[in-house]
C-alpha cells in the first residue's frame, strides 16, 4: 500500500481545513469551537467522536476490516491549540481571533491528521488493526498531554506516532532520526527573603537583590561543573521580581525559569542541585532562599528503532530516500513526551520553510506560515506509518 496518490488526490481538502484552522484560533484550555468543527469533520468520515466532559480535545477509532482481538492498535496525534500572538502574516485566510494566532503550526497538524484519517477511511478495510486518534488541546501549556493519558487514552495502545511542522527544515524534507530529539522542559521558582533597610545602611539589612545575583551566577556551575560537557543542559532565569524603591534594600526577590535536558539521568540531578545552591548561597548572605521546581515535559527520545525504521522507510517508499534529511537535535520542548513515558513512540518534523516563495519565519513569529506543499506529506505519512505499523507488527 502506497498513499502518495492518495495524498495528492486529497491535498486540496487538506489545505482548505489548514486554512479553517488557521482562521480559527484558540488558546490552550479554550479548543471548544476547533474540537467541535474537528467531531463535525470526522463525524462526516464515519467516525464517532468521544469528548471529554471537563477538557478539549477528542479522539476517535478506526476498527481495521482485517483486525482480530489480538491486532495491535496504533496511535496518531495531532496537537490543536494556538498561541497569544497577534497575526502579521497578510495572508488572506489570517486569523479572525485578534491576539490569538497558530503561530507554532498546530493548524497545519490539524489538517495533516485529518487527512490521513480521510485516506485511512478509504483503506479501512484493509487495515490489520485499529487506529486510534487524538486530537489533543493544551499543547503550548508544556502539559495539555498529561490528562489524556491520567484518562486513559494509551490503556489500549500498542505505540504512538506524531509530528511537528517545523519553519527551520526546509521543505518538502521530513524527519525522523533516532536518539534524542527535543528536550525536556521543567521549571523552577526561587523565593529569596531578606531584610529592608534603607539604602544608605546597607549593614543593617540583608540585601535580597544581592543574594539574587549571586544565586544567579552560581547556578550555572549545574551546567559548567557539575554536568557532563557532552550532555546538553540549559538552566535559564527568565524573570526578575523585587524591590520596593531606589534607597531601600529589597527585602524580597523572586526568580523564575527554566531547566532543559536530553539526559533523564541529569534532570533528576537538577533540582537538588539548584536546591542546594540557591538555599546555600542564600544561607552564606544570612538570606534565605525556596525553591519550587515543576516538572513538565521529559525529553523527546526516538529509541525504538523499530519504529523509527518504518517512519523512515515509510516516508521513502512514498517520496524516495532523499526526501530524509538530518536534523540537529533541539533544547526546545514538546508534551509528546507524556505519550512516550507511557507507551513507545517515534516523532519526527515536516519542513516547511521555503526560501524561493519568502516563506522563512519560524515557529512563534508573528510572520509564521508554511509551504503549504507539504502537508499532503505530512497527511501521507499519518496514513502510511499506520498502515505499515499494522502490516509489520499484526
Amino acid at each position: 500500500m502506497n498513499f502518495k496518490d492518495l495524498a495528492e488526490q486529497n491535498e486540496d481538502w487538506i489545505i482548505e481545513q489548514r486554512r479553517y484552522f488557521h482562521a480559527h484560533p484558540e488558546l490552550s484550555f479554550e479548543e471548544k469551537n476547533t474540537t467541535g468543527q474537528i467531531g463535525k469533520l470526522l463525524e462526516e468520515m464515519g467516525l464517532t467522536p468521544h469528548y471529554y466532559p471537563d477538557y478539549n480535545g477528542l479522539w476517535a477509532m478506526i476498527e481495521g476490516g482485517k483486525a482480530t482481538p489480538e491486532s495491535k492498535t496504533v496511535a496518531l496525534r495531532a496537537d490543536i491549540d494556538a498561541l497569544p500572538v497577534e497575526e502579521h502574516t497578510g495572508l488572506t485566510f489570517c486569523s479572525q481571533n485578534p491576539g490569538v494566532m497558530h503561530a507554532c503550526g498546530h493548524d497545519c497538524h490539524i489538517a495533516m491528521l485529518l487527512g490521513g484519517i480521510r485516506m485511512l477511511m478509504a483503506k479501512k478495510e484493509d487495515l490489520k488493526g485499529n487506529v486510534k486518534i487524538i486530537l489533543q488541546a493544551a499543547e503550548e501549556s508544556c502539559h495539555g498531554a498529561q490528562y489524556y493519558v491520567e484518562h486513559g487514552f494509551l490503556d489500549d495502545v500498542d505505540a504512538i506516532y506524531g509530528t511537528h511542522i517545523w519553519g527551520e527544515l526546509d521543505a518538502p524534507y521530513m524527519n525522523f532520526e533516532s536518539g534524542p530529539r527535543m528536550a525536556s522542559c521543567d521549571n523552577f521558582r526561587i523565593e529569596i527573603e531578606g531584610v529592608s533597610s534603607h539604602g544608605s545602611t546597607p549593614h543593617q539589612g540583608v540585601d535580597a537583590i544581592l543574594t539574587a545575583a549571586y544565586i544567579i551566577t552560581e547556578i550555572q556551575a549545574i551546567v559548567s561543573r557539575m554536568n557532563d560537557p557532552l550532555n546538553p543542559l540549559v538552566v535559564t532565569v527568565g524573570k526578575i521580581e523585587g524591590g520596593q524603591r531606589f534607597n531601600i534594600l529589597a527585602d524580597k526577590v523572586v526568580l523564575e525559569g527554566t531547566t532543559r535536558t536530553h539526559s533523564p539521568e541529569m534532570r533528576k540531578k537538577t533540582e537538588p542541585l539548584l536546591r542546594r545552591i540557591a538555599e546555600n548561597t542564600a544561607a552564606s548572605m544570612g538570606a534565605k532562599a525556596t525553591l519550587s521546581f515543576e516538572y513538565f515535559p521529559a525529553p523527546i527520545i526516538n529509541e525504538h528503532e523499530d519504529l523509527v525504521l518504518i517512519a523512515r522507510n515509510a516516508a521513502a517508499k512514498m517520496y524516495g530516500t532523499d526526501c530524509l534529511k538530518p536534523f540537529p537535535k533541539m533544547m526546545i520542548s514538546e508534551d509528546f513526551a507524556y505519550y512516550m513515558e507511557k507507551v513507545p513512540g517515534v516523532f519526527g518534523l515536516v519542513g516547511s520553510q521555503n526560501k524561493s516563495l519568502g516563506i522563512t519565519a519560524k515557529n512563534h513569529n508573528d510572520h509564521y506560515t508554511v509551504d503549504e506543499s507539504v502537508l499532503k506529506r505530512g497527511a501521507a505519512m499519518y496514513a502510511q506509518f499506520a498502515y505499515d505499523f499494522l502490516e509489520e507488527k499484526s
